[in-house]
């Protein structure tokens, strides 16, 4: 789940940014934080949610695992 660290904390720097490093947490916050599966990336050159890439990037593991494939799909950071 490494490669999409970036992404998670592009959010939470935000957040911080905008409130200060010693803030509790509000709904406002939480919603952000709900959207980062929603948020699109681009993976083997096509968008697509977070969730869904995620996905993608495991299954391509798998595949290396059973030795079908010697690729791992990462996300593209833009």
């Amino acid at each position: 789940m490494e490669p999409y660290r970036p992404y998670v904390d592009q959010i939470v720097c935000g957040i911080i940014r905008g409130n200060g490093k010693f803030l509790e947490m509000t709904p406002s916050m939480k919603k952000e934080l709900l959207q980062i599966p929603a948020m699109d990336v681009v993976i083997d050159g096509q968008k697509s949610p977070l969730m869904n890439a995620v996905q993608r990037t495991t299954a391509s593991l798998a595949r290396c695992f059973e030795a079908s494939s010697r690729k791992i799909l990462y996300p593209e950071l833009e």
